[in-house]
């Protein structure tokens, strides 16, 4: 890893630019944050992110941390976790909080929102099937409201039965009594959160890993 010495950038920062949108000094950054976290090793581990004392305040730190272990978030067709994970790929899942460019086509621009949400998608479907299920659902509800000690676990898995039965009429229109909704597919997703500026919300703060605005 000699190679990322370099003041300006090597040849491998070009490729890597390409491929995340991160300029030469940001790729920099991230990679001086890489070293810090692997303590100089040449993979990140899942222990690695324990350094990262205040995202242990965050109600889904699980989501967020195996959110870089996903193959999904590695722009790769496959699914899957992996163990650990190389700079190259830290990169790539760090690249979805990157802002879009103010020079980009609507259809660029439509592209990198539609980015942000799969990978927002892929945060919360957890068993990589392709939809959010009603226990996934729940899941993120119970750890968001109980953590935050407004609301006991009952309570949690009311109001996220009745969310569910909310994005199932807007998702799939009238149900009759006896259907059963399986979950919320990416199209759907796309549908629910349609108008949603998800620009802002997914932004470069995330690029210094200064996780204090994640608990907020």
């Amino acid at each position: 890893m000699g190679a990322f010495q370099s003041a300006r950038g090597p040849p491998e920062y070009t490729v890597l630019a390409e491929r995340t949108g991160f300029s030469w000094e940001q790729i920099g950054v991230l990679h001086k944050r890489f070293k810090q976290l692997s303590h100089n090793e040449e993979t990140l581990r899942r222990e690695h992110f324990s350094a990262i004392s205040d995202l242990a305040c965050n109600p889904i730190r699980s989501q967020i941390i195996e959110a870089f272990f996903d193959r999904r978030n590695f722009r790769q067709s496959s699914a899957g976790a992996v163990e650990e994970i190389t700079f190259e790929e830290f990169l790539l899942v760090m690249s979805h909080f990157r802002p879009p460019s103010l020079h980009m086509t609507e259809e660029q621009r439509e592209s990198v929102r539609r980015e942000k949400l799969r990978f927002l998608f892929n945060m919360h479907d957890t068993d990589n099937d392709g939809t959010i299920t009603l226990e996934e659902y729940r899941h993120v509800v119970e750890e968001l409201l109980s953590r935050s000690g407004a609301l006991g676990k009952e309570t949690a898995k009311s109001i996220a039965d009745a969310a569910m039965l909310e994005v199932a009429s807007i998702s799939m229109g009238h149900m009759e009594p006896d259907e059963f909704y399986e979950g919320i597919t990416f199209e759907h997703f796309l549908k629910l959160l349609n108008g949603f500026e998800i620009e802002s919300k997914m932004n470069i703060r995330f690029l210094n890993m200064d996780t204090t605005t994640l608990c907020k």
